[in-house]
């Protein structure tokens, strides 16, 4: 039986060697109760810290730009987000308690015991999510942890420290197992290094060496000077897109990052054209060269101001006019000697080195020299033909690197579980003796209980998931609910609907059909509008009553919503809707896992409106009026077992209600068609539905129920949509919508609809600022992707830019025909109000679900000129570089 930890905790900042030795022994006594604690007390615990890392990321994101003036806010949020959601991923099941291995027929036993406490130091490029990821292995491995942090950034350190700390403690972890100094200083920091069990250093090279020169065991990191070799058999477009999305993210300072780029002749042109396509700058030879090398570099070392400025802030610094929105800068040089040439060094900063090859040996000897002459052991990245095995055994033989990375944005691909799905995720990067490190790997929790490798970019396995059963065509309903007794034994069955289809008989067939079966049925007729937690409280209680083994939604999105919600509830009353709702980079990643559905009850689906596609989606959306608290649920776990897509039942929709969710359809379908995780399973579905809409929309919306071919068509486009964005994803258009809904209460479809042809063109930029992180997603191809949905559709051109254009005019006269208005202010939205409100909308937009799946990743300040465009009605800007 585990025993409990016995230290008292204390308030007393830790910023003398005084404070600091009561701590230890504090700490101490902690880790020593915390090694009795069982694998089941240990993993709660390390759930529990996970999840309050992960819902801060946006905090900690902000507190860290603050204090440290480094850096993109955005992406520090990813990385907050990766080391709590993808370390506890990786590491969630694995044993670190007791007997953790046995082979039988080798008679091994490997029993995990923890090493005590771990100093942590904590460098100011990646100040809370290193934090993060060192807490969470500590406490994995049943550590204590103690943190020095870097002076500049030692507010937001401690800040994460505290918060995984306080989730800890709460989850039942002793109290003092996790420490940090408070006011850091060269003398607390030795004196850590000196007292802790095994130190894990991320720093600079003297706090490193300083860390494997305590006397203890420790773990550190070498400098990184990535080069990249890109041969000429390899995919140029993927080959600088990917290079372009690795040095932007956090502006140059993850330390995988690439620092040169070797190319061979027969392709230089090629990739330096590339590179200036896509917004980078190629400084000029002499004067402005000189001016960059002096504003970088002083006695030839790299200056404290550079690290994490972005590029058009540096060429300031050196008096070089570049646009605003300047990628990179790249300075072509000859020489790989670093003390011969500045620019061959680590230079943390979107700035990049680029040489040229007669051939691929002399690019790959170029590249050992800059490994080895700035960062032995780190990482090595090519771009070269998958089929050119020689190619890529060579470079692996001569690479002295850890990490060799194929086709792959070393940033991302060298940290792990991105781009490739054997390489443990961290923040913490191994160099071997190469590099003077301990470990050549990744580090991990196995590193914390008392190889080189190579890693070629690997697409994720995507997926198609539908209702196991879609009945479609008008007068299906009997037929399809037909099942429910002569196939499926059904014997109660509850309806979930609201008071307006109720009382207008929009269920009575629905009911005669059960009391034909001999089905026993019970109705809940009170779903609101914007179906609420109180609302689903009494369903869900009327429905336990009841105990319905076949649960029937009837009605437009908030009917499908309630169902589910009610359907959770029924089967799982003790779920917690905010760890449900937490949002999730990869649904297959995320560190809640939804319960299992359907031991009690069966799930039918029947929309009475064309639009929401929710009888064919995994999402349900549902709000506490108490807290005003909107949780957006999304889990294939909610998927209804049966759609009846049968327009009988959305025959007689008004024209409002027709315009809105008509336009919501295209929106669906539109979004999910050029999603990042879009596939040629749900690109034929999205583009047959958005053809059905252009063709019918507005024969529905003159004639209603006058013209029910129309009518038809648009149900089954909705569901279509649906079956579509169900799989892909939406993105920023339903993001930003969301937020006008929210606080300004525009109708979903109308609030989609007022941006929509501006979302498309801040997608279709072929030079966007970043682009969206998928290992499916190779370069920036919007454009052509909504150019294919519009030639489908019987929209022509000369090219794609021509076809989009007119796409974009073909979609406004849509709207113009169903009564959309042109600008948010039409909507009678004051301005003030707007205004006073925008700032929240744009960062509430960006943590939406649906942004992480847009073609384009987008930045708050470029979500908050596409509000301000569609406020005024301001023509748009060139949304690109």
């Amino acid at each position: 039986m585990a025993r409990k930890a016995t230290a008292t905790p204390t308030k007393a900042l830790v910023d003398t060697v005084e404070a600091l030795e009561a701590k230890l022994v504090r700490m101490r006594a902690a880790q020593e109760a915390f090694a009795h604690f069982t694998q089941e007390q240990v993993d709660k615990i390390f759930y529990e810290a996970a999840m309050a890392a992960n819902k801060a990321r946006i905090p900690l994101a902000k507190l860290a730009v603050e204090e440290t003036g480094r850096g993109v806010f955005e992406d520090k949020v990813i990385k907050n987000h990766y080391a709590a959601e993808y370390i506890y991923h990786a590491y969630k099941d694995t044993k670190t308690c007791g007997v953790i291995e046995r082979d039988e027929a080798l008679g091994i036993t490997k029993v995990a015991e923890p090493i005590g406490i771990v100093g942590a130091v904590i460098p100011t490029t990646n100040p809370t999510s290193t934090a993060i990821f060192k807490c969470l292995i500590s406490l994995k491995t049943r550590n204590a942890i103690i943190i020095s942090p870097h002076p500049a950034a030692a507010k937001c350190t401690i800040a994460a420290a505290k918060l995984v700390l306080d989730a800890a403690v709460a989850a039942g972890a002793p109290e003092e197992i996790i420490g940090w100094v408070d006011t850091p200083s060269i003398e607390l920091t030795n004196m850590v290094m000196r007292d802790v069990d095994i130190i894990l250093a991320t720093g600079g090279p003297g706090m490193v060496k300083a860390a494997y020169s305590s006397g203890k065991p420790a773990l550190g990191v070498g400098a990184g000077n990535t080069p990249v070799v890109i041969d000429d058999t390899a995919d140029i477009l993927l080959a600088v897109n990917s290079i372009i999305h690795s040095k932007t993210f956090d502006n140059g300072m993850i330390c995988a990052s690439e620092q040169s780029v070797t190319a061979l002749d027969s392709i230089y042109g090629a990739v330096k054209a590339e590179f200036e396509r896509r917004g980078c700058y190629f400084v000029k030879p002499g004067r402005e060269v000189e001016a960059l090398r002096e504003a970088m570099f002083k006695n030839g070392a790299l200056d404290h101001r550079i690290p994490g400025m972005p590029a058009a802030k540096i060429a300031e610094l050196a008096g070089i006019e570049v646009a605003p929105k300047t990628k990179i800068l790249i300075v072509e040089a000859e020489s790989t000697d670093p003390e011969k040439e500045e620019f061959s060094h680590e230079k943390l900063s979107p700035v990049l080195a680029m040489y040229r090859a007669a051939d691929f040996q002399e690019a790959v000897d170029k590249a050992e020299h800059l490994v080895l002459a700035g960062g032995p052991g780190h990482t090595a990245s090519l771009y070269v033909h998958p089929a050119e095995a020689e190619k890529i055994a060579l470079f692996e033989d001569v690479m002295k690197a850890c990490r060799i990375v194929i086709n792959t944005p070393s940033s991302q691909g060298g940290i792990g579980d991105l781009y490739n799905f054997g390489m443990k995720p961290s923040l913490t990067l191994g160099c071997g003796s190469w590099g003077g490190n301990s470990v050549s790997e990744n580090v991990g929790v196995k590193h914390l209980l008392n190889v080189k490798t190579v890693a070629e970019r690997r697409e994720n396995m995507l997926w198609f998931r539908a209702p196991e059963k879609v009945y479609f065509k008008k007068g299906s309903t009997p037929v399809a609910l037909d099942e429910l007794g002569s196939v499926m034994g059904k014997k109660r069955a509850f309806i979930v609907t609201d008071q307006f289809l109720f009382k207008n008989g929009n269920t009575r067939a629905i009911e005669a059909k059960l009391d034909e079966m001999g089905i026993a049925h019970d109705c809940f007729y009170d779903v609101e509008p914007d179906p609420s937690l109180q609302c689903a409280l009494r369903g869900a209680a009327q429905m336990r009553l009841f105990e319905p083994d076949v649960i029937i939604a009837v009605g437009g999105g908030s009917a499908m919503d309630a169902g589910k919600i009610m359907w959770v509830m029924y089967e799982h009353p003790d779920v917690n809707f905010e760890d449900m709702a937490m949002d999730f980079m990869d649904i297959r990643k995320r560190v809640y896992t939804f319960p299992e559905m359907g031991k009690r009850a069966y799930f039918v689906a029947v929309p009475t409106s064309s639009g929401t596609g929710s009888e064919c989606t995994p999402f349900a959306i549902i709000t506490d009026k108490e807290t005003g608290i909107k949780w957006p649920l999304a889990d294939y776990a909610l998927l209804p077992n049966m759609a009846v897509v049968d327009v009988d039942n959305a025959m007689f929709a008004p024209r409002g209600l027709t315009a809105a969710s008509g336009i919501d359809v295209m929106t669906h379908a539109i979004e999910a068609h050029v999603s990042i995780m879009a596939s040629d399973y749900t690109r034929g579905l999205s583009m047959k539905a958005a053809k059905l809409v252009f063709d019918n929309l507005p024969a529905a919306y003159e004639y209603g129920a006058k013209d029910p071919h129309a009518r038809e068509e648009m149900h089954n486009a909705s569901a279509m949509a649906g079956m579509a964005f169900a799989n892909a994803f939406l993105g920023l258009n339903h993001s930003m919508a969301h937020k006008l809904g929210a606080f300004h209460h525009i109708p979903h479809g109308l609030a989609n609809a007022v941006i929509l042809t501006r979302v498309m063109r801040y997608n279709a930029a072929e030079a966007p600022v970043k682009m969206g992180t998928f290992s499916q997603y190779p370069f920036p191809n919007a454009m052509a992707a909504y150019a294919d949905m519009a030639r489908y559709c019987g929209i022509t051109g000369a090219d794609d830019a021509e076809v989009f254009e007119n796409f974009v005019a073909a979609l406004e006269q849509l709207k113009e025909t169903i009564g959309v208005k042109k600008t948010i202010a039409e909507y009678g939205v004051d301005e003030k109000y707007f205004l006073d409100t925008l700032d929240k909308m744009c960062e509430q937009a960006f943590d939406d679900q649906c942004t992480g799946a847009n073609p384009r990743y987008p930045l708050i300040s470029e979500i908050k000129e596409l509000y301000l465009d569609a406020y005024y009605g301001r023509e748009p800007q060139s949304y690109g570089v």
